[in-house]
Parts: C-alpha cells; sequence; structure tokens
C-alpha cells in the first residue's frame, strides 16, 4: 500500500456485481448460504462447545481483485475460503471451515458501495474475523477506514471471544488500531514478490516448520506487496485495549520490514505477507501499481516478477492462523 495509491477505482459498482451480495439480511450479516459464488455457511465459534471441530471465518473484504483474477481465483473472500479449507483439511483431526464474506470498501467516488457493517450487524456467534489486503491507505483518513478502525476498537472492547487475523493492510489496521504507527518506508521502496524472512522463537514456536535435516526452521517466505508498513509494536503504552503486562510479539522480520507479523494470545494474528498470492497474482499486483503511479523503479520490477514463481509458505501461515482461531496455540505466549 502507498498513499500514492489511495483511491484506487476497483471497478466495484453496486455490492452486488461478480458474486458480491451485501452481506445483510434483517439488520445482520447474512451468515446463511447466499450462492455457491459467496461460500457463505452458518457460523460457530473456534472450539465452540457444540461444535469443536468446525471454524466459522467472517472476512471483511477490504478490496477487489484485478478483473482476470477475478474470473480466475474469485474475491479475495474466496481466495481465503480455499485457502483455509485446504488448511482445515491438513488440520489433524480435519476441521470443518466455513466463511462469510463482507465486502466494506465504501468509496462512492470511485463506483465502490460496499458499507462498513455496525456492531449490531456482526452476529453474537462471530468468533473469528480476518481483514483482507487492500490498495488503500491503512495510516490514512480516508472515512470507510476509519468506520473500519472505529468498529474494531468496538469489537474488541465489547467482544472478548472475538480473535483477530489481517493480512497486509489488514495487518497494518489492526496494528493502528492498537496504536502502531504505519508510514512509508524511508526509502520509498517497494517490498515485493518472494521474501525471506527471519522468524522469532515465537514465530519458529507457530509455524513449526523444519528445514532438510528435520531442525526446527529460522525461515519463512511470503509473497510481500507493500511500502507502507508498521513501524512500532503496539503495547499497554499505546493503547488502552491492552492490558498491563500483556505480551505483544513479533513472529518475523525481513530486511525491508522489522514488524512482519503480530501475536497477541487468543485475540490477535497478523501478517503483512499475502498467504494466497501466486504468480499471476503477484504479475498482476505490481502491473497495478506501476500503472497508478506507486511503483517506479523499473528494475526492482523486473528483479521482483522474476520470483513470483517460487514457492512460498502462504499455507503454512494459513495453518497456523487457523490453529490459533481454533484455540490449538493458547500455550504460545
Amino acid at each position: 500500500m502507498s498513499p500514492s495509491t489511495t483511491g484506487y477505482t476497483n471497478g466495484h459498482t453496486d455490492g452486488q456485481t461478480n458474486g458480491h451480495t451485501n452481506g445483510q439480511t434483517n439488520g445482520q450479516i447474512d451468515d446463511r448460504p447466499t450462492s455457491a459464488s459467496r461460500l457463505e455457511a452458518e457460523p460457530s465459534g473456534a472450539k465452540h462447545a457444540s461444535n469443536p471441530d468446525k471454524v466459522h471465518i467472517l472476512v471483511l473484504e477490504t478490496d477487489e481483485p484485478h478483473p482476470e483474477t477475478q474470473e480466475r481465483k474469485g474475491s479475495f473472500g474466496e481466495v481465503f475460503h480455499q485457502l483455509f479449507t485446504e488448511a482445515g483439511t491438513n488440520h489433524d483431526p480435519p476441521l470443518e471451515v466455513t466463511t462469510s464474506m463482507h465486502y466494506i470498501v465504501n468509496d462512492p467516488d470511485n463506483d465502490s458501495h460496499g458499507h462498513v457493517p455496525s456492531i449490531a450487524e456482526i452476529p453474537d456467534s462471530t468468533r473469528a474475523i480476518l481483514i483482507t489486503g487492500s490498495m488503500y491507505d491503512a495510516g490514512g483518513d480516508t472515512p470507510w477506514v476509519l468506520s473500519l478502525i472505529a468498529l474494531l476498537r468496538e469489537l474488541w472492547t465489547t467482544r472478548p471471544q472475538i480473535l483477530f487475523s489481517g493480512v497486509c493492510f489488514g495487518h497494518q489496521v489492526l496494528c493502528r488500531l492498537l496504536g502502531s504507527k504505519v508510514e512509508a518506508k524511508d526509502s520509498g521502496r517497494w517490498e515485493l514478490a518472494h521474501t525471506e524472512m527471519d522468524l522469532t522463537p515465537v514465530g519458529q514456536k507457530l509455524f513449526r516448520l523444519t528445514d532438510a535435516d528435520g531442525r526446527e526452521s529460522q525461515k519463512l517466505y511470503l509473497h510481500q506487496m507493500h511500502q507502507d508498513l508498521v513501524t512500532t509494536v503496539p503495547s499497554p503504552a499505546t493503547t488502552d485495549l491492552l492490558q498491563h503486562k500483556k505480551k505483544v510479539h513479533v513472529w518475523a522480520s525481513s530486511e525491508h520490514t522489522e514488524i512482519q507479523g503480530l501475536y497477541i494470545r487468543d485475540r490477535l494474528f497478523s501478517s503483512q505477507g499475502h498467504l494466497g498470492f501466486d504468480a499471476g497474482m503477484v504479475h498482476t499486483q505490481i502491473e497495478m501499481r506501476q500503472e497508478s503511479g506507486g511503483i517506479k523503479d523499473e528494475q526492482h520490477v523486473a528483479e521482483a516478477k522474476e520470483t513470483a514463481h517460487l514457492k512460498h509458505d502462504g499455507e503454512v501461515v494459513a495453518a497456523a492462523i487457523l490453529r490459533f482461531f481454533h484455540g490449538d496455540d493458547h500455550d504460545i505466549d
């Protein structure tokens, strides 16, 4: 994300294009199936007493993919649905994963007519919320972004059972909620495509990776697509939303971005890197940012595109976030 790309026209025209529904019925987000394309289902909580083997995720969609990606992969919510469904299949024992998706970008000047729900529209049974990536500015004052932050604050204070996750923009918004600074890289350089990250001790516990020799791995790889980044770690000193002595963990760092993700036990698990990007999406996202004027370094673009095909650990990160939603990693702190 970059301030230069704020106001990006995403092609969303009426809240119901490309299979998008408005996500509401009777004043609440619709958690029932509406169409096969939306893949929505009745919600249940992570570790819900009556459904211990089922996790329901409310995905707040903060952008739409390029039309070519939409045709091939569906909405960003559908990309996450497929990713977490696969993670649920591979979980031991297998977990059923269902998803509700709600498009929240309200930017009429750019033909985008989603809406940020009120807290009354979020079902009381909601236990897991994921916020997607976006080309909008998580650190700016766009009205719908401020409305999202206000909603998240209200949910954080009144719904202690909800676990939060966010990717790229979603990661940055959650960190901003907790008092972190979100700003552009001082050098102006973007972090693009396949990126090596160094795991912290907490990150090693969360991701459970091993190297070729069976030893605990200290590396993780994800596709990146950002210029803005979180530059300070939240703490009880930066917000009244964190209790005294509450531990906030950074789980990985890269050469470009020191805070690649945060983990707060039983509350938050975020990732700056993208879990669900494939090579085609990387190429398209880079080209969109070039066209908008956000990325100007042609050599950097060429180098990034050359890495787009490399294998990354998106499925590993999805599996870790799913375990977090399910309550498996309560002892990690």
